[in-house]
């Protein structure tokens, strides 16, 4: 297995991992403040982080990769989190999830600009296209000020996201993939840890269970466990080719919301979802 298969295989595995996010996070912010569940999964995970590295004695990162890891936190810990959890309180999390279909071209993106990576022409081609399909749904079916409010949440954490991917694929190439999210919730933590506690009076402690287990699934998979895979896919494969792999995500969303929130899915959702996989399945061969 050549090492382009092996990071594709575990970006896919991270991406099963995200793909769960939005439901999750739908059903998290349904009974609970979405800055908290945004902000406190982060402050629960950077204390296993924490122990895991104080017992495998991981070197400490350098003082040139300090900075680039307090960019990829704001993106991963603080952006993408507390954005999508914004959004979860008006958008459906299916509709959100081919919206997030196009983070794979903002992730190219910021490939260029943090990792400097330079994909095809016709790479792009492709990539346009599926942002093009997903910026068409996302018009077509917001229906709602407050979808198309939902909508430009989503944006921001598209770019947040894309912005921590970037550098984390980086960087795992000397540090590692776990390593990588590890120190950047540890960097991160003196800057959520405050407004986390502000949120401590708005939380209700006798949220039902299942909004307390969702926030337990983007705490320690979304936010910590699947960049284990992600981070490690993204050092093999190259971070614009496995990023792609994100369109994939659209359809764990899809699935995960009719499974956990018992939302339809229509067949022009599904229509537009299959239409930006192809997108990005032409992209990976060029």
């Amino acid at each position: 297995m050549t090492d382009t298969t092996r990071g594709l295989l575990l970006a896919l595995a991270g991406v099963v991992i995200f793909g769960l996010t939005l439901p999750f996070t739908r059903m998290a912010v349904a009974e609970l403040p979405p800055v908290f569940v945004g902000l406190g999964r982060a402050v629960v995970v950077a204390v296993i982080a924490a122990i895991m590295l104080a017992m495998t004695r991981s070197a400490r990162p350098i003082r040139r990769d300090v900075l680039r890891l307090l960019l990829a936190g704001f993106g991963i810990v603080i952006g993408f989190p507390v954005f999508s959890a914004i959004a979860m309180q008006s958008a459906p999390a299916s509709h959100g999830g081919v919206v997030l279909g196009i983070l794979p071209l903002a992730t190219a993106a910021a490939a260029i600009v943090f990792a400097g990576e330079r994909p095809s022409a016709k790479f792009w081609a492709w990539a346009v296209a599926g942002s093009v399909a997903v910026v068409t749904f996302a018009v077509l079916n917001a229906g709602t000020t407050d979808v198309y409010l939902a909508d430009l949440w989503l944006l921001a954490a598209v770019a947040s996201a894309a912005m921590g991917y970037a550098i984390s694929g980086d960087l795992t190439k000397r540090l590692g993939g776990w390593q990588v999210i590890s120190w950047c919730l540890i960097v991160m933590l003196p800057v959520i840890l405050l407004p986390a506690m502000f949120t401590l009076p708005d939380i209700n402690w006798n949220a039902s269970g299942r909004a307390w287990a969702s926030f337990a699934y983007v705490a320690v998979f979304s936010q910590f466990l699947g960049f284990f895979f992600w981070n490690n896919g993204l050092a093999l494969a190259g971070i614009a080719r496995a990023g792609q792999m994100q369109l994939f995500q659209i359809f764990v969303t899809l699935a995960g919301s009719w499974v956990l929130l018992g939302e339809p899915l229509s067949l022009v959702t599904s229509g537009f979802a299959a239409a930006v996989v192809f997108c990005v399945w032409m992209g990976r061969k060029a």
